[in-house]
């Protein structure tokens, strides 16, 4: 049996991934919405990390940050108080590197397997399995569980030590979140010189200026279309602070992924945070040359 604990957006398309394969899978969440809803898709829900160390060995962990993947896993009801030796954590969380790295440390103590295996790609592209996994660990750990990786990622990355698939992850994220912000300042521009938005996305479409994300994204911001989410602005703005937060520990710098964060913050301060990350156009709409 599958363990998943954080059953959110990307979550919940891993637990109806595996239940479409022919896996069982027992779900634990926060929100009591979310943990219904994988109920209703034909999983068992648990009512603690704890229990679903009782029920699996195997165990996916999809949540908001570092700081809860400890208290999930070493707070009061934690896995720790009933996982078994030799199990294996899978966090596909877009996490703290260096936290990751930390982790796997204190859980060797143990005997538990953890492998930081961050997810790229949207809820959609995790439920029809073309997902695609970056991965730090140990080889072994990893090696053997390719298959299980493959129910949801076209592709897996073995990238080094735990904390690499964290790190790589970040970098990842920096180049898709720019893209999507250039896209944005794209249309935004042509709208406001009176181009035809649709034809303006064709164009950008057709030549050297493309990127997936257009396919994405672009009729997303074009029709205002935000909600619900394929992944929430307000989560990109916590995964940009990560990035900040190494560029400045190796001195690397990020002078564009700077202002993203300044704008991704006004994003959220008024009221975007919960849409869709392309939602970041409405800011780039609603604000002048100075304010940035």
């Amino acid at each position: 049996m599958i363990g998943i604990i954080g059953l959110g957006l990307a979550g919940s398309a891993l637990c109806r991934r595996f239940l479409e394969i022919g896996f069982e899978v027992v779900g634990y969440d926060i929100n009591p919405v979310a943990t219904n809803q994988a109920k209703q898709s034909g999983a068992q829900v648990s009512n603690s990390p704890k229990q679903i160390g009782l029920l699996s060995n195997i165990i996916l962990l999809s949540l908001p940050d570092s700081a809860i993947v400890d208290l999930v896993i070493e707070g009061p009801n934690g896995l720790l108080e009933t996982i078994s030796e030799n199990s294996l954590i899978i966090d596909t969380t877009t996490s703290d590197p260096n936290a990751s790295a930390k982790l796997a440390q204190r859980l060797k103590k143990y005997k538990i397997r953890f492998v930081d295996a961050t997810i790229v790609g949207s809820s959609t592209e995790i439920e029809n399995g073309s997902a695609v996994l970056l991965c730090g660990g140990p080889k072994k750990d990893i090696t053997e569980n390719k298959e299980l990786f493959a129910v949801f990622a076209k592709q897996c990355f073995h990238m080094g030590k735990n904390g690499k698939g964290a790190q790589t992850k970040l970098v990842v994220n920096l180049v898709l979140g720019l893209n999507r912000l250039a896209l944005a300042e794209g249309i935004n521009l042509g709208e406001k010189i009176g181009l035809n938005a649709d034809m303006l996305l064709e164009v950008l479409k057709s030549g050297a200026a493309y990127s997936r994300t257009m396919d994405h994204k672009g009729e997303k911001m074009i029709n205002n279309d935000f909600d619900p989410p394929q992944a929430k602005l307000a989560q990109h703005h916590k995964d940009v602070d990560l990035i900040l937060k190494l560029a400045q520990q190796i001195g690397a710098p990020v002078p564009l992924t700077v202002t993203h964060e300044k704008i991704l913050k006004m994003a959220r301060l008024s009221g975007l945070g919960e849409l869709d990350n392309s939602a970041v156009i409405q800011t780039l709409r609603n604000v002048s040359n100075k304010e940035i």
